[in-house]
């Protein structure tokens, strides 16, 4: 069997992932954040999500999940520009989202729209998403926010 999560985001995430690189950028209260494409849409899951996903993969039924490929995901896309923006303002910080052409990708390499249907996880095996995007980042910025976390981090550095 095989388990496909879709953007899996929170604490102790690298920065090369777009959540913790808004998060912090916005930790430094820049005037502007730097991003890539904002346009495209992405589904992101909370790790605690991801990770039932794969214990209720594991212990599932052989004859409901052998051989089969399932998708992990809340079935829900955002873009990238109103993730940002969802961010700033759970962080209350006032900054402006711009896309920084370092940062864009390839045309041909983007992908505009990700979202995960999920619903043959949920139908075999009952697996279902327990935590809401704004409580996974609300968690996720909670754990940025702590000084000794955050220290752990170069803020504003682009990774590719």
């Amino acid at each position: 069997m095989t388990l496909r999560p879709f953007n899996t985001f929170g604490p102790r995430q690298s920065t090369r992932a777009v959540i913790p690189q808004i998060i912090t950028q916005l930790a430094a209260r820049p005037a502007q954040i730097k991003l890539g494409a904002l346009a495209p849409t992405r589904d992101f899951s909370f790790v605690t999500d991801t990770a039932a996903a794969f214990v209720t993969l594991g212990t599932a039924p052989a004859s409901a999940v052998l051989g089969e490929v399932f998708n992990c995901g809340p079935g829900e896309d955002v873009s990238i520009g109103d993730l940002a923006a969802e961010i700033a303002a759970l962080m209350d910080v006032q900054a402006d989202i711009v896309e920084d052409a370092q940062r864009l990708r390839p045309k041909e390499s983007e992908v505009m729209r990700l979202v995960c249907d999920a619903s043959k996880l949920s139908a075999r095996t009952g697996w279902k998403p327990q935590v809401t995007r704004e409580e996974g980042l609300r968690k996720t910025i909670d754990w940025f926010s702590e000084p000794a976390n955050l220290a752990q981090y170069t803020l504003n550095e682009y990774h590719v």
